[in-house]
């Protein structure tokens, strides 16, 4: 007896991906336009999984080129621009045979996308560790400094000692672990992109509870970046206790 059309959707609507292609080969004959056009759309799933799963792969350039060592360590940062809020580093050592897909710069991702992600690396990462320096200790010993301890005070955080750290752009000083500084490093190493994704998603969630203390600068929308609306009201009340002094001299 054949099968009707929605029967066939609802299959295919709750097979997981490791059982859609069987699936698919056992309707691919079927010559009836609601089900070739299912096919399609299914098979297509299967073509863009492959896809990230090869791009995955990619992002491994730097994990194979460095896999005698036994703990990866990506570093990255956030916060380096805005006027107000910390700047905040995060360190991440994955396993050797890391499943996560969709990990990716941080910029790249939606907020949705992050948020997931945040919560999966979390849940399999062998370590993470977060490093956050606020506004008046970035006054005092400047932004690139203070980015710096922060992504020492990371690596600290670390419950498991890395071999090898993979960084963001950067060679952080006093640090006696060896470092490979990659441009870029948050699109082409997958332990970067990992540590850019947990940085941005902590400090998000700071600027959000510091939006409901201070809520006159919007910073649950700019996150302290110097958008019209944040220069507005940074016009209007003046500085709040977690802006950057040095950041906002010349505005007000």
């Amino acid at each position: 007896m054949e099968m009707k059309i929605n029967q066939i959707k609802e299959e295919l609507q709750a097979a997981d991906m490791n059982m859609l292609p069987v699936i698919i080969r056992k309707y691919e004959s079927d010559t009836r336009n609601g089900v070739v056009t299912l096919i399609k759309k299914y098979q297509g799933r299967i073509q863009k999984l492959e896809a990230e799963k090869l791009r995955i792969e990619l992002m491994k350039q730097y994990e194979k080129k460095y896999e005698d060592y036994s703990h990866i360590c990506g570093i990255d940062e956030v916060g380096r621009g805005p006027l107000a809020g910390p700047v905040v580093a995060s360190a991440v050592i994955l396993p050797k045979e890391c499943d996560i897909l969709y990990i990716n710069d941080s910029k790249k991702l939606s907020e949705k996308k992050r948020e997931e992600l945040y919560d999966e690396i979390m849940e399999k990462a062998v370590a993470v560790g977060i490093g956050i320096v606020g506004p008046q200790v970035i006054d005092e010993i400047n932004i690139l400094q203070a980015t710096y301890e922060a992504m020492r005070i990371a690596i600290k955080k670390l419950s498991v000692s890395p071999d090898i750290l993979l960084n963001d752009a950067v060679t952080i000083p006093d640090i006696t672990i060896p470092q490979v500084p990659i441009i870029k490093g948050d699109a082409k190493s997958i332990s970067i992109a990992a540590a850019s994704i947990v940085a941005k998603v902590t400090r998000d969630r700071l600027m959000i509870e510091y939006d409901k203390l201070i809520p006159e600068y919007s910073f649950a929308e700019n996150k302290g970046y110097g958008t019209s609306v944040h220069i507005g009201a940074l016009k209007k009340y003046g500085a709040s206790p977690i802006h950057r002094q040095s950041f906002i001299k010349n505005l007000i």
